[in-house]
């Protein structure tokens, strides 16, 4: 059996493809790219890419993210977020960066900056108050 290093698992990368529907919750540490629909939560260490077609109802959690199609519901991105032309998105935006193209559409409210590091900083406190360190809740 062949083992993959870190740094492979990292980036390993996943396809939703037109025509398929996942209900449930999606953790990896790759990137994912989704074309058909997913409902439900989305946990990711790696890239979100959300083709024109498209389709996200849940929550998003992830460091960086594309979007072209829709999403409905809350996201955090730990680094950059940007919505093409195309994207629709209605929900509140949790971000470090935000790039938004013209005719992109946006309902909800957007946090941005300075903001996201002290939520991180009082999650991280909360994670160690509570007597679990990073590893172990990883």
């Amino acid at each position: 059996m062949i083992k993959k290093n870190a740094t492979e698992a990292n980036q390993a990368s996943n396809r939703i493809l037109s025509g398929t529907t996942i209900e449930g919750e999606i953790k990896s540490n790759g990137d994912i790219r989704v074309d058909g629909k997913i409902v439900g939560r989305i946990d990711i260490s790696g890239k979100l890419v959300v083709g024109e077609k498209g389709e996200v109802e849940g929550e998003v959690n992830c460091s960086h993210a594309n979007i072209s199609g829709k999403i409905k519901g809350k996201m955090e991105i730990s680094e950059l977020l940007t919505l093409q032309t195309t994207a629709k998105v209605n929900g509140d935006i949790i971000t470090n960066k935000l790039a938004v193209e013209p005719g992109a559409e946006f309902t909800g409210s957007c946090s941005m900056g300075a903001v996201v590091r002290e939520i991180k900083k009082e999650n991280d406190t909360k994670e160690e108050s509570s007597g679990r360190t990073k590893e172990q809740t990883a």
